[in-house]
């Protein structure tokens, strides 16, 4: 029984630290790039995009298809990167709980 409590205070304890890291991977940021650096974009650590920078000499009004490409790449990329940050923020937080099942991101 004594088995059971600790794991339920366990449980407790990550479902407050899960809220927690919430808060936090908004307040972290990731950075990716394509084209050389010609298009920038930056994400919170839930891979909601907050900034685009696109460099001037990229915008050509007779290739806005190659644009779109670049921003497309580059948000993915974001995206990817705060994947990977919040997952690697998760095991630290699950670090020694061995859990059974994937949390929710």
């Amino acid at each position: 029984m004594a088995d059971i409590m600790n794991m339920l205070r366990q449980a407790q304890q990550v479902q407050g630290r899960l809220q927690e890291l919430q808060q936090e991977l908004e307040n972290m940021t990731v950075t990716a790039s394509s084209g050389g650096g010609m298009v920038t974009v930056t994400a919170d650590g839930k891979g909601q995009v907050r900034a685009v920078r696109i460099d001037p000499t990229v915008v050509n009004p007779a290739d806005v298809e190659m644009l779109e490409d670049l921003v497309v790449a580059a948000v993915a990329e974001a995206q990817k990167k705060a994947a990977e940050l919040a997952q690697d923020e998760m095991k630290k937080l699950t670090g020694g709980l061995g859990l059974p099942f994937k949390l929710p991101f």
